[in-house]
């Protein structure tokens, strides 16, 4: 297993495996309309533009992978994702890490998820994350926004 940055020429398998990964989402909401699974390779490639995307390969497969960009002192964190075949193995935590670790110099982490995805709300609540808002975009559905300081980053 080796984690690495994305190239472009990544994108395509990034995107198979993010519409994968998110049909679970748009089950468990009953909204096959969510961004993920909308989003085209066009969209993905203007993204790779201002975010860094990491790659877990396994042989010659991506199984997972995770984006994030830096805005001053804050990383966002998007889309981590685990093919199914390959959930619950703690793969997910350490592609979080190596993202943590890629913006080593950020102050903040921030990532989002929504409020029945509660795999994602374990991990990010091992990791040390903190909801710290919460929105609701409609009836049925709610973002919970999430933020671990970087303490290595503050005692520099």
């Amino acid at each position: 297993m080796i984690i690495q940055k994305a190239t472009l020429k990544d994108l395509p398998k990034i995107l198979d495996l993010q519409k994968l990964c998110y049909q679970e989402n748009a089950q468990r909401y009953n909204d096959f309309s969510i961004q993920p699974l909308q989003q085209t390779l066009n969209d993905l490639e203007r993204e790779f533009e201002d975010h860094i995307f990491l790659k877990m390969e396994i042989g010659l497969q991506i199984v997972g992978s995770i984006r994030a960009n830096q805005i001053k002192n804050e990383c966002r964190i998007a889309k981590l994702m685990v093919h199914p075949e390959y959930q619950n193995r703690g793969y997910g935590t350490l592609l979080l890490k190596e993202i943590e670790n890629h913006f080593n110099n950020a102050l903040r982490y921030e990532l989002f998820t929504g409020f029945k995805d509660e795999k994602n709300i374990y991990v990010y609540t091992k990791m040390g994350y903190k909801t710290y808002r919460e929105e609701s975009l409609h009836d049925n559905f709610k973002m919970i926004y999430m933020h671990k300081e970087n303490v290595l980053a503050e005692s520099r």
